[in-house]
């Protein structure tokens, strides 16, 4: 008996890794009894309940992806983990498929798809890749999705860091996903993270700075703003410990473009060679607890030390690392 595939049915297939739903077997002139005669006869295999490989073998992991989507249904994407996966955010496959549908489906449908995680919401659409195929969430709520998930802000803000390190978008497109979105977790905090702040970012980044760092580990006042002449004109250091020839300086977003990161680096060669200033940096993540406050302090309070009297001592918190260095 022969089982040739309609143009129709062959077009799925090899626009969808090989794999193919019954419900689309049928609609394509394809008869359920021909796709299931492939089943008994070897020539094809199931890998989601009413979902075949049309080959044999170890799927491959974009067969496993469409197959794992055609079982969730027409709406479904990809998103999460598996979405940063796809968007070169993770370094190998994720865990388990994550993909997203439309709230409003029956959730009892997607309850026990084997090796997949299921979210669901009511804006689905908008955020899928206009191209990306199989169907993926947008790199910009991909990201947001990973930090509503996220089991700390370090980890959140570590989403953020690879988006924009390795160049897959901006923080102003991450920032203009994140307005659309009315609730939130962390707005606030992510706003600061990407820049975005009302009152601006370096001005909470100084004030972190000051009473995160410096006033409660007894670190000499640096003068903040510091003019220096360059040969291309005057240019301001954030916080410069004069008598350490020491510049704090604090970026202000997850990533720099790469032109500032080379305007910062020539900068930094600048005051090292000409001025004998040793330049550290420090960002968002440096500052944004306690916990990271002391070791930012304890870095400080090393270099201080090493090019000048002792300086600072610690804080109240019992686990303060500045109390280990060496005077």
């Amino acid at each position: 008996m022969s089982f040739e595939l309609s143009p129709q049915c062959q077009r799925l297939l090899a626009s969808q890794g090989g794999v193919i739903a019954r419900r689309q077997a049928a609609g394509s002139e394809l008869a359920v009894e021909a796709a299931r005669n492939r089943l008994r006869y070897g020539d094809w295999q199931r890998l989601q309940r009413g979902v075949y490989a049309a080959f044999t073998g170890s799927p491959t992991r974009e067969a496993e992806l469409w197959a794992a989507l055609l079982r969730a249904g027409p709406d479904a994407v990809l998103s999460h983990y598996t979405a940063a996966e796809r968007h070169g955010l993770l370094n190998g496959p994720s865990s388990a498929i994550h993909i997203t549908v439309l709230a409003e489906r029956n959730p009892a449908r997607y309850a026990k798809i084997p090796g997949v995680v299921v979210h669901r919401s009511p804006s689905i659409t908008s955020r899928r890749h206009p191209a990306m195929m199989p169907p993926c969430t947008r790199i910009e709520d991909t990201v947001l999705d990973l930090i509503k998930v996220a089991g700390s802000f370090d980890e959140a803000y570590d989403w953020i860091c690879r988006a924009i390190g390795r160049r897959r978008t901006t923080a102003e497109r991450i920032h203009a996903a994140l307005m659309t979105r009315e609730r939130f977790r962390w707005r606030r905090d992510i706003e600061l993270a990407l820049g975005h702040a009302s009152e601006g970012v370096l001005s909470w980044l100084e004030l972190r700075y000051v009473r995160g760092v410096e006033r409660p580990h007894r670190l000499p006042s640096a003068l903040r703003q510091a003019r220096v002449m360059q040969d291309t004109g005057s240019k301001y250091l954030d916080n410069l410990y004069e008598p350490h020839k020491v510049c704090v300086e604090l970026d202000g977003t997850a990533a720099h473009p790469q032109d500032e990161q080379w305007r910062d680096k020539r900068r930094d060669n600048w005051n090292l060679v000409r001025e004998k200033t040793v330049t550290l940096r420090f960002g968002f993540r440096d500052l944004w607890n306690r916990q990271s406050q002391c070791a930012t302090a304890a870095a400080v309070a090393a270099l201080l030390r090493d090019r000048g009297p002792a300086v600072g001592s610690p804080c109240t918190h019992p686990a303060c690392p500045l109390g280990h260095i060496p005077c």
